[in-house]
């Protein structure tokens, strides 16, 4: 049996940091290019992500776009030239929260809403929230009980 050192498991913890920190240097690339006032309300965005996310989320660029990953994709979001978007990487998410979106254009997995007003922050709390179980119940199902 392998003996793991104290160094070792720093190294680790390091590499770890540093993946996500390599992924929000990234994220923050491609807000830097997003214009005003998309790129205000992406941030807004990501703040309500991060604060409903659960501890061991991290930050990427997954297709181009930013996302938080948590035993799988969690959510992403993003800018485009007449709206952004929020993507809850889960059709079945929509169908679930269909009251609450029913006031924003929705498409297969994507939540639409206005350049200069992010969805309210207790609607992407929730997704981000009933987004992390379901990917928390996947796993627990595929673990060999």
């Amino acid at each position: 049996m392998k003996k793991t050192t104290k160094t070792a498991r720093q190294s680790s913890s390091k590499r770890s940091s540093a993946k996500q920190s390599s992924g929000s240097a990234d994220v923050r690339k491609y807000l830097a290019k997003v214009p005003q006032p998309a790129r205000t309300t992406l941030q807004k965005i990501r703040a309500m992500i991060r604060s409903a996310a659960p501890r061991g989320a991290t930050e990427a660029v997954s297709y181009g776009i930013p996302a938080f990953k948590y035993n799988g994709m969690l959510v992403a979001y993003a800018a485009f030239a007449n709206h952004c978007s929020f993507f809850p990487a889960s059709g079945e998410l929509l169908q679930e929260f269909a009251d609450d979106l029913k006031d924003y254009p929705c498409s297969k997995g994507t939540i639409r809403f206005a350049v200069g007003k992010p969805l309210p922050a207790a609607l992407v709390k929730k997704l981000v929230k009933a987004r992390a179980a379901k990917n928390e119940a996947k796993m627990k199902a595929k673990k060999p009980g």
